[in-house]
């Protein structure tokens, strides 16, 4: 048995998706009970659990082989991040309890770096798991291909503005298909200790490369066009955000190229999925 945090995400779907199809057990952990017929129907156990309720994490975590785990994502925190803190501190107490075979942790590029920017929030997380005694991976994905899916609309007229400059700077990213198969297949392996691994796609890629992908499934031009640096604050409030600081300094990360995978001794995979493959993806919707 595996339980599964995030189900109703992208990634967590994917990963109790796979192990399903193995015919392995799964508890998939929901936050919201009304969201889980559709897994129950596939055959999956049910636990609801918060990411701040440490007793009920524990009691889904209980006798499973291996936990995927997940920090429930936030792109505009509050200063010092006080809901990763709370969710931090019950996960470790819940795994702490539950003694799970294994966990793979869903990280990210970056978790490693100290300057300020939103992806210190796994910073914390796996700061605070490292003593964990439990057998834990750190699974440190690139930027999401995925992310693209903000760019379709905007592609289709044919101008995508774009926050990853210079047009030409390319960065690590990846599928979330091969993050999901990389997790899946963590969890039914067995080590000792703390593992990290760093996965990004089969090669690097720009901004021009997003554009240039979306140009080929379009069948029609498609330019890049930079969002300037100084107009983000005010961009990023219109569109709701109360804090933009730690967004636009993570975007200063990947555009400087002081975000990128530690290196080391982690380990280190590349997934199979192209860019190209998943633009398609998001164009035919």
């Amino acid at each position: 048995m595996y339980a599964i945090t995030g189900v109703t995400g992208k990634v967590g779907g994917a990963v109790a998706n796979i192990l399903l199809e193995r015919r392995l057990g799964v508890r998939a952990v929901l936050r919201d009970a009304r969201k889980a017929r559709p897994w129950s129907e596939r055959g999956a156990e049910i636990a609801i659990a918060s990411s701040d309720d440490a007793a009920a994490m524990a009691k889904a975590f209980e006798g499973t082989e291996g936990v995927f785990l997940m920090n429930p994502p936030n792109f505009d925190p509050a200063a010092d991040f006080p809901d990763t803190h709370a969710a931090t501190a019950a996960f470790g107490q819940a795994i702490g309890v539950a003694r799970p075979g294994n966990v793979v942790l869903l990280s990210t590029i970056g978790a490693h770096v100290p300057e300020f920017n939103l992806l210190n929030n796994m910073r914390i997380v796996e700061t605070a798991l490292r003593t964990s005694t439990t057998p834990i991976a750190f699974l440190r994905a690139a930027w999401f291909m995925e992310n693209a899916s903000w760019d379709v609309d905007r592609a289709r007229s044919g101008v995508i503005p774009s926050f990853l400059q210079p047009l030409d700077h390319a960065i690590a990213m990846v599928a979330t298909a091969d993050i999901a198969a990389a997790a899946a297949g963590l969890l039914r392996e067995r080590w000792n200790g703390l593992r990290i691994i760093e996965l990004e796609g089969p090669r690097r890629y720009s901004a021009n490369d997003i554009a240039a992908g979306f140009a080929a499934t379009l069948g029609h031009s498609v330019s890049p066009t930079p969002v300037p640096r100084d107009t983000w604050d005010a961009l990023f409030r219109a569109q709701g955000t109360h804090n933009p600081l730690p967004r636009m300094r993570m975007l200063d990360g990947f555009n400087e190229g002081w975000i990128d995978f530690e290196g080391g001794a982690a380990e280190h995979r590349r997934g199979p999925t192209a860019l190209d493959a998943v633009l398609r993806q998001l164009v035919a919707g």
